[in-house]
């Protein structure tokens, strides 16, 4: 989903119909306060980008980056900047800080849907290594020493002997991390990993 926060109407307008032209999903926000009472509701954001506009009556772009920074959005919800009034000192604080991108108005809509479609992608594969870290999260201390062995390559009758357990009680942990990380094969667990 593409998140168009800026207060003017035309410009929202004409940025989702860009974004629909490439069949891709937008939704508009006319402030900064209602996007923010909207995002991460739906649980976490993975799949979304947000433009951003700079001057905005009320809560500015910025101010509402420094939301999304607190609440630990970025890089799941990456966020480009469009403005009319930028300057480079503001562009590259907020670059360093995690934007994705900054653009002045007027913008090129194929570099900008392009970099739209750069960040879509980013945030895909940022939410889906959160979402591995989080099943890792969910392994306890034993599973995890019987998950380092198996990437290592061990059978599970060296991974016994080098922890001190029997053989069945590997074969029980492994099958525990397989269902964990909801993978079937110490193949596809360690794709999934690297």
């Amino acid at each position: 989903m593409l998140h168009i926060v800026d207060d003017e109407d035309v410009i929202r307008d004409a940025l989702a119909w860009l974004a629909q032209s490439r069949g891709l999903a937008a939704r508009g926000y006319a402030s900064g306060e209602e996007f923010l009472a909207v995002v991460g509701r739906d649980g976490d954001p993975g799949g979304d980008c947000v433009l951003l506009d700079v001057r905005m009556p009320g809560m500015n772009g910025i101010a509402v980056f420094d939301q999304l920074v607190a609440r630990g959005l970025l890089p799941r919800l990456p966020v480009i900047f469009l403005t009319g009034h930028g300057d480079v000192p503001m562009a590259v604080d907020s670059l360093k800080r995690g934007a994705f991108d900054f653009f002045e108005k007027p913008f090129n809509d194929n570099d900008l849907m392009d970099r739209v479609e750069q960040a879509l992608a980013a945030s895909r594969q940022a939410a889906g290594a959160a979402a591995v870290r989080a099943r890792l999260a969910t392994l306890s201390a034993r599973e995890r020493e019987v998950l380092d062995l198996i990437l290592a390559g061990k059978m599970n009758k060296v991974v016994a002997d080098e922890l001190g357990i029997s053989m069945r009680t590997v074969e029980v942990h492994r099958a525990h991390i397989f269902d964990k990380m909801q993978v079937k094969t110490a193949v596809e667990l360690a794709g999934l990993l690297k």
